[in-house]
């Protein structure tokens, strides 16, 4: 007897290997994916605007880097003793003005040079959920604790999204041609919006998604959000907050990523890498015996070894 419906994913084409350069936009559950790559010392950046939710804000960070926009005094403001910017999440945020103008500046150079670069980015959308400062009449990334009462909370239509992701494809190829791009959609319910409201939500972005994705053209859909509904459809995956993923559950996901994006030559390097990393971390007993300073020893040549092949990689 089977007690559980396992989603049978297929390796694709162009995988992710050493040699690429990975950058990720979206939700916190991209952050996670991030640390897996991270972790296992891939080339990769995230978010550099910070973590974003919704279609129509990654499409203008993304759209502004390319454009090379530079932020100026009109684009940010103060709140509670420190300046933010709406299209960017509080970790930017700073009580000083010229600190936080530098930080997008610098973000806007950093992340135009990566989308021209980039081998692979991973897009993460986790709501159709928006707000709309009224008197900007423009859709905002976070609202930075600025009174409810100056949003229009609104539902981004499946062709609002749609519209935003092929604007988005159109300006990343624009610059980069041979990009692969992939696409998700968030496992975390945003069950502040509703219950109902959060399906409503989650089936308009997967709608969307599907409208744009074409193997043929590089473009691809990795099924987070059907793992974790579908397959890990149980609360023993989840924090106690019963809404995001617990580590198992992120772990599973990874492994199913790992699955489908990562090459096969890569495995037998990101094992060794995970025994560096678990070496890192052990805490001895007795750190000057001559049983750890043998083990600091092997593992020296364990780094030098990876880095002779990979040199940019660092521990």
């Amino acid at each position: 007897m089977k007690f559980r419906t396992n989603i049978q994913l297929q390796k694709e084409r162009n995988q992710l290997d050493y040699d690429s350069k990975i950058i990720l936009f979206g939700s916190c559950f991209s952050e996670h994916i991030f640390n897996k790559l991270n972790y296992f010392k891939f080339n990769a950046v995230s978010n550099p605007f910070g973590i974003l939710f919704n279609p129509i804000t990654i499409e203008k960070v993304i759209t502004n880097s390319i454009n090379e926009k530079r932020y100026t005094e009109k684009d940010i403001f103060y709140l509670n003793e420190r300046w933010h910017c709406f299209d960017a999440h509080s970790d930017l945020s700073s009580p000083d003005k010229n600190e936080l103008l530098q930080n997008l500046n610098n973000s806007i150079k950093s992340t135009h040079k990566k989308l021209t670069e980039a081998t692979h980015l991973i897009i993460t959308l986790g709501t159709s959920w928006v707000y709309r400062f009224i008197e900007m009449d423009a859709i905002v990334g976070n609202c930075h604790k600025v009174p409810q009462k100056k949003f229009l909370k609104e539902l981004l239509s499946v062709d609002e999204i749609t519209v935003s992701l092929e604007n988005m494809i159109t300006l990343i190829k624009s610059v980069n041609a041979s990009t692969n791009i992939i696409f998700t959609v968030s496992p975390i319910r945003h069950l502040k919006d509703g219950f109902v409201e959060n399906s409503h939500s989650k089936a308009h972005l997967l709608a969307a998604i599907h409208q744009v994705t074409d193997n043929r053209n590089r473009l691809y859909y990795f099924p987070s959000y059907e793992i974790m509904m579908d397959d890990l459809r149980d609360y023993r995956f989840y924090n106690s907050d019963m809404i995001h993923p617990n580590n198992t559950a992120i772990s599973y996901i990874w492994e199913q990523f790992q699955q489908v994006w990562i090459s096969e030559k890569s495995i037998s390097i990101m094992k060794e890498i995970d025994t560096i990393q678990k070496g890192l971390a052990h805490k001895p007993f007795n750190p000057s015996s001559k049983q750890h300073q043998q083990f600091l020893k092997n593992l020296k040549d364990k780094i030098k070894v990876i880095q002779k092949q990979y040199p940019l990689i660092s521990f």
